[in-house]
């Protein structure tokens, strides 16, 4: 009886020495397949974003302007641009 009862208990021990880092290793697993779905959802988020400005850059001659003039600093002959700074950009 004693000898059943320890073997018992070296079984169990044995079970949860193998099973127990295993089941932590999953948790850490379902937690990083979480993370990385939240950034696949943003990821396509920004790609739907950018497939929207690209599809305007590429059809609407106004909206292009608009980016030339304002992101690259382009203007026209005979153009002058006034940048004028803000209280922040003057500290």
């Amino acid at each position: 009886m004693i000898k059943n009862g320890i073997f018992l208990f070296i079984f169990a021990f044995f079970v949860l020495a193998v099973f127990v880092p295993s089941y932590s290793d999953l948790q850490d697993l379902k937690v990083r397949n979480a993370e990385l779905e939240a950034e696949i959802v943003a990821l396509q988020q920004r790609n739907i974003e950018l497939t929207r400005e690209k599809k305007l850059l590429d059809e609407d001659p106004v909206y292009l302007e608009k980016v030339a003039r304002e992101k690259m600093g382009i203007v026209r002959e005979g153009e002058m641009v006034l940048k004028l700074k803000t209280e922040e950009e003057k500290q």
